[in-house]
């Protein structure tokens, strides 16, 4: 039975070798424990980065302006910032305005948090190690975080106030407006590699620096121009004309308070985390060392420890990539002065639209006009599909190829979740 909600590889040893003293579980029951495992998972690392992130900003932001930042919660370096911010704010009052729509109120909060929580369900942290390898991957992150544009609006509607709404609607527009060119670099990558499967993305980019996607020609630029809209999508300055403090007071949070108000900042920072992410999979070799270590530990040990090493190894990796992403957000907030609405449009409209469609043209027609040039389709490194050469075991082909089917990118799935397998 294919899982729907989880993982093959966790639902399979479930159900294969079961769990202490209860013993082997049936299919059904496995499936849902491995779906519970995992949206507890994700769960427990989308609020992990708001809270370091949060930290960060103000520990960065201070070092910018020559002051220290939090230094007394939590020991020197304030630590615990970011959790006594969250209590306090748990215990502050919840407040609805006489004049707003109580319903859609209460809900869009919710709606943006579940936007971004989503995303991360597709984004693989290491070899196989994500909620769900799906083989369209990308259009499901891109369409879960396009949805956080409508509990902004929703938020500035239904608050009854002038400037909450003023706040919605540039926001509406400017997200709305940067999400095309940000899918449009985003699809770049995923042209060279031949696949919407992030999982597949990121192991044909293993071995080594050379193979990244950032180094082919056209993808170079498609990454800062991504990373650019992928700021803007977040709300981050100096996009953040939807919580413009001079302008709008707080824009569309203007009549929220206590808990309500936190959920949008941690989706805010998740969403930075997830953007950064996804970033680092598509462009820079996601959890690939650059020097070819973690592939040549699973050729030494191709046993369960050696591949478990090699993932803990690229999860760190991962980690550390998206998070120097995250700091230049942060860097980036703190150093530009805010732009206008005028210009956040025509930068997206008259700039960004036209170079990301250019960029995705090139990167269509490089590989055909070099193979008529010379005969192959890549400078550095061989083509992307010969990179990847992973053995699968007869479990793993039975299980993915109930036909008797051979495609590549089943290949590459199988490979992945044996890679994964507790």
């Amino acid at each position: 039975m294919d899982t729907l909600l989880a993982a093959n590889s966790l639902a399979e040893y479930l159900h294969t070798n079961g769990v202490p003293v209860v013993g082997p579980l049936d299919d059904s029951t496995a499936m849902i424990v491995a779906a519970v495992v995992h949206v507890a998972l994700v769960g427990a690392w989308f609020g992990l980065p708001a809270g370091l992130f949060i930290w960060a900003e103000r520990k960065i932001s201070g070092r910018i302006q020559d002051r220290l930042g939090p230094t007394r919660t939590g020991g020197k370096f304030g630590w615990l910032q970011s959790l006594a911010d969250g209590i306090k704010l748990i215990q502050k009052e919840d407040l609805v305005p006489k004049d707003a729509d109580g319903l859609m109120f209460r809900l869009a909060p919710y709606i943006v948090v579940v936007a971004s929580f989503v995303g991360y369900i597709a984004l693989p942290f290491s070899d196989g190690w994500a909620a769900m390898v799906l083989d369209v991957g990308l259009f499901l992150t891109l369409a879960v975080l396009s949805l956080e544009v409508l509990g902004v609006i929703l938020a500035g509607y239904s608050s009854g106030s002038k400037w909450a709404l003023f706040g919605a609607m540039r926001e509406g527009a400017q997200m709305v407006s940067y999400e095309i060119p940000m899918a449009i670099c985003a699809l770049c990558p995923i042209v060279t590699a031949g696949t919407l499967n992030l999982n597949e993305v990121a192991l044909l980019q293993s071995g080594g620096a050379w193979n990244w996607n950032v180094l082919h020609p056209f993808n170079f630029f498609a990454f800062f121009v991504y990373f650019t809209c992928a700021t803007a999508s977040c709300k981050r300055a100096p996009f953040d004309l939807a919580e413009a403090e001079s302008e709008l007071v707080a824009g569309f949070l203007t009549e929220y308070s206590g808990f309500r108000w936190s959920l949008f900042f941690l989706a805010e920072y998740a969403s930075m985390f997830l953007v950064s992410g996804l970033a680092v999979v598509l462009f820079l070799g996601g959890w690939d060392d650059g020097f070819g270590i973690i592939v040549a530990i699973k050729k030494a040990f191709p046993d369960f420890l050696g591949t478990f090493i090699a993932n803990v190894i690229g999860l760190k990796v991962f980690l550390i990539k998206s998070s120097i992403l995250v700091c230049v957000q942060i860097w980036v907030r703190w150093t530009l002065p805010r732009l206008r609405i005028d210009q956040v449009m025509t930068t997206c409209l008259k700039y960004l639209i036209p170079i990301s469609c250019f960029l995705f043209a090139g990167t269509v027609a490089y590989p055909l006009v070099l193979a008529k040039m010379s005969g192959q389709t890549s400078i550095i490194g061989p083509p992307a599909g010969e990179r990847l050469v992973q053995p699968r075991s007869a479990s793993a082909t039975s299980r993915l190829e109930p036909n008797g089917t051979n495609p590549a990118s089943v290949q590459v799935s199988a490979a992945s979740s044996e890679g994964s397998q507790p």
